[in-house]
């Protein structure tokens, strides 16, 4: 008769911490700034319903419900700011989201590998300059005036292009000028997701006569899905959010119809007008809607599975 081997006895969880204590302590410190700087701040949410005043502090304002809220839907730049952050996020996911990919697929067909670095590296500095930077560079090219771009259109004969003093060509540039700074970034991630495909699959797909174009459809593309969908319902729920740094870098007086959304308008009842109900109520509303986008398409994504998805 064989014997039935003995299944290893399971470590106690007061055992295991003992064992392995020193990475419990490397969690500390971050766990105590999750929860005093995450968690702790959501008691300041309440003042989304009061009529909070800074005098009176937390405990002593008047709670009124939701008409903070009521107040903040009848305000005459919420439909407008709202609209504008939908337009630009949608727009910048359009653009901003397929170009890494492209790009990914790009270098990994790259055989040179200086070549190749360089390129990796001219396309991921952007991502490391701050908004102000790029604010100042975009206006040093791309003014009326002085601009570097102007002058040379100029010098060949043609007008000035007023790429951020007109609401049009103000769109276009901050969509194109985004496109710039973020694609270096999500290339990254995409092509450490392409060096984990099987190499025999390659191979395969060369044997069945697949060229370069038709392995990259066949064989990467669907190897990466999961993070491409991944990565897409992140962008999603950053819809409602939209970059304050961004448009505040680009944002001037003469450009003036996309330049009101949520978080410009949420800093300037907050910050500048001392509405501090009425900005946190709008970031509270904001931060919500994100957060369904953010579930939705998880929803979506798994209801379609492996078979829906690209």
């Amino acid at each position: 008769m064989m014997q039935t081997k003995k299944s290893k006895p399971k470590e106690s969880l007061a055992l295991y911490m003992k064992k392995n204590w020193q990475l419990y302590a490397l969690m500390v410190l971050p766990l105590l700034f999750i929860f005093i700087f995450k968690y702790g701040a959501y008691f300041g949410l309440t003042i989304a319903f009061k009529d909070y005043k800074v005098a009176k502090g937390f405990a002593d304002s008047e709670w009124v419900g939701f008409k903070i809220f009521e107040k903040v839907f009848r305000h005459r730049d919420f439909g407008k700011s709202v609209w504008n952050t939908l337009l630009l996020n949608i727009l910048d996911l359009v653009f901003s989201f397929p170009m890494p990919i492209i790009l990914a697929l790009i270098l990994n067909e790259i055989r040179c590998k200086w070549f190749k670095k360089l390129t990796q590296t001219l396309l991921y500095l952007p991502h490391f300059l701050s908004w102000v930077i790029i604010g100042a560079l975009a206006y040093q090219l791309f003014s009326v005036s002085n601009g570097v771009v102007n002058n040379l259109i100029s010098n060949m004969g043609g007008s000035p292009i007023p790429f951020l003093q007109d609401d049009t060509w103000w769109l276009i540039s901050y969509i194109l000028i985004g496109v710039w700074q973020s694609m270096g970034w999500g290339t990254i991630i995409y092509l450490a997701a392409i060096t984990g495909v099987n190499p025999e699959l390659y191979e395969a797909a060369r044997v069945d006569g697949a060229g370069r174009w038709k392995q990259c459809l066949h064989v990467t593309l669907p190897c990466i899905r999961s993070t491409v969908v991944t990565l897409l319902i992140m962008n999603l729920g950053k819809v409602m959010q939209g970059s304050f740094e961004r448009i505040y870098a680009l944002m001037n007086a003469k450009a003036t119809e996309y330049t009101t959304t949520i978080p410009v308008l949420v800093y300037r009842w907050g910050i500048e007008g001392g509405k501090f109900s009425e900005a946190t109520a709008l970031g509270l509303f904001q931060s919500v809607i994100g957060l369904i986008l953010v579930l939705l398409a998880d929803f979506i994504a798994k209801r379609l599975g492996e078979d829906g998805l690209i």
